[in-house]
């Protein structure tokens, strides 16, 4: 009885073990799969551009310093931002947003004022001259007349007199009357010279009060104020640097800071000068934002730059790209950093297997390595970010390693009649792009595979 009892135990364990081990072996046959191999699938492929951009808004206001340069009155070289409200502040119309540095114009309104005082000063000056002046003419004036009336007397009385005296008096009488000639003409002369005078005197003060009008408003322009109610930006200069405290505002831009319009944003990329050439306006584009995880959007190319240029800190040639988000979310905000995926084209019914599965050695020539021991030359088509098509070589269902197996060596070769497939191909891109192909070569290259 207890043999029985034995077997029967011994029998327990043995099946135990076997189930034990067949789901083990499943368990690791399905991490094996998914961590060392891949399988070739068919089916859409997806063809896209990958980009990393930043957010702003389609349509802003722009918030902008005074305008100086222009004004032939004042002058004054950049405008330093002395304080300013953080970005991302609300704001309503009229509330503060920045100040610039008014100590260069408040200096010379302190100059400009003092002038006034003393061309006041002086004004007042030539009217009590004036006055003095005039007065002692009337009074040479009056005396003169006198003096006439006196000489016609003299006249009159000189009739009983010999012709001789009678002479004199006729001659004294003469030289009166145009002695008061005299004095009245210089009167005129001299009231014409005297309201001049204050003329000329009054336009100075007209000339100093204008400036000192115009440096009063420019300073109180130097608070800024919003235009209208909004989220406040910073403005980024030609370098991408942001206007701050500190920072100076040059008379060719004067923008301050924005305040965007949220309801429509874009995304703002850069592509490199090889891709730029398969991205067009009106592709779809898969838009995700790294400030709000699990959130996606839709949009649409806008525009594509015809010029590049070189960002800062980098030697490769980009150009701009604007992609319109689908509808509105008031919680985008500008700066934010975005993940683009831009549609280039879609290919149906077609094999494909991730990029990780293509290797190449020296010779150039693309093969995979098989779960059944062939390493396989295949015949590359588009790819993305993350796949490679497979023209010839691999057809769906094919259980590949991802990466190079061990004893590679030892793998039998496949498909080495694709490789003139290949060379041609390669041959053709170096004449699109004027480089002389070498045929010893490639037929060098087709022998060491």
């Amino acid at each position: 009885m207890s043999i029985k009892r034995t077997l029967i135990i011994t029998a327990v364990s043995i099946a135990a073990t076997s189930i034990a081990l067949i789901i083990f072996n499943r368990i690791f046959t399905k991490e094996d799969l998914s961590g060392l191999f891949a399988e070739a699938k068919m089916g859409k492929f997806e063809i896209t551009v990958l980009a990393t951009g930043e957010l702003e808004a389609e349509k802003s206001v722009d918030i902008k310093g005074p305008e100086i340069i222009q004004n032939r009155n004042v002058r004054s070289s950049n405008l330093k931002i002395t304080d300013m409200v953080a970005e991302g502040t609300e704001v309503k119309e009229g509330d503060f947003v920045a100040s610039l540095d008014k100590t260069e114009f408040e200096n010379t309104l302190r100059d400009l004022e003092e002038n006034l005082t003393k061309q006041y000063a002086n004004l007042e000056m030539v009217l009590l001259d004036t006055s003095l002046t005039m007065n002692n003419m009337r009074d040479q004036i009056t005396n003169q007349i006198h003096v006439v009336s006196e000489a016609k007397i003299k006249l009159r009385n000189s009739q009983y007199e010999t012709p001789t005296t009678q002479r004199q008096a006729e001659i004294s009488l003469d030289k009166a009357q145009r002695d008061l000639e005299q004095l009245k003409r210089s009167y005129t002369l001299s009231e014409a010279q005297t309201k001049m005078k204050v003329r000329n005197q009054r336009i100075r003060i007209e000339r100093v009060e204008e400036r000192v009008k115009e440096y009063k408003d420019l300073i109180s322009k130097l608070t800024i104020t919003a235009p209208s109610a909004g989220m406040i930006t910073y403005k980024k200069d030609r370098l991408g640097r942001k206007r701050k405290v500190g920072s100076n505002i040059e008379p060719q831009d004067r923008v301050v800071a924005t305040l965007p319009d949220l309801s429509s944003m874009l995304s703002k990329v850069y592509v490199s000068e090889i891709e730029v050439n398969r991205v067009k306006p009106g592709q779809s584009v898969f838009i995700t934002i790294d400030a709000l995880p699990g959130k996606s959007y839709n949009g649409k190319v806008v525009t594509v730059s015809n010029i590049g240029e070189v960002l800062a800190n980098s030697d490769s040639k980009v150009f701009e790209v604007l992609i319109r988000l689908d509808g509105s979310d008031f919680t985008l905000r500008p700066s934010m950093t975005t993940s683009n995926k831009i549609a280039i084209n879609i290919l149906d019914n077609v094999t494909y297997i991730p990029k990780d599965c293509v290797h190449t050695g020296a010779d150039g020539i693309p093969v995979v390595y098989t779960k059944n021991g062939v390493k396989q030359v295949v015949v590359l088509g588009e790819m993305n970010d993350k796949d490679v098509v497979i023209e010839k070589g691999i057809e769906p269902g094919t259980i590949m390693y991802l990466e190079t197996p061990e004893k590679a060596d030892s793998f039998r070769i496949s498909g080495e009649e694709l490789i003139n497939i290949i060379n041609e191909r390669e041959n053709a891109k170096k004449e699109l792009y004027g480089v002389t192909c070498d045929p010893d070569k490639n037929a060098s290259s087709a022998g060491s595979i």
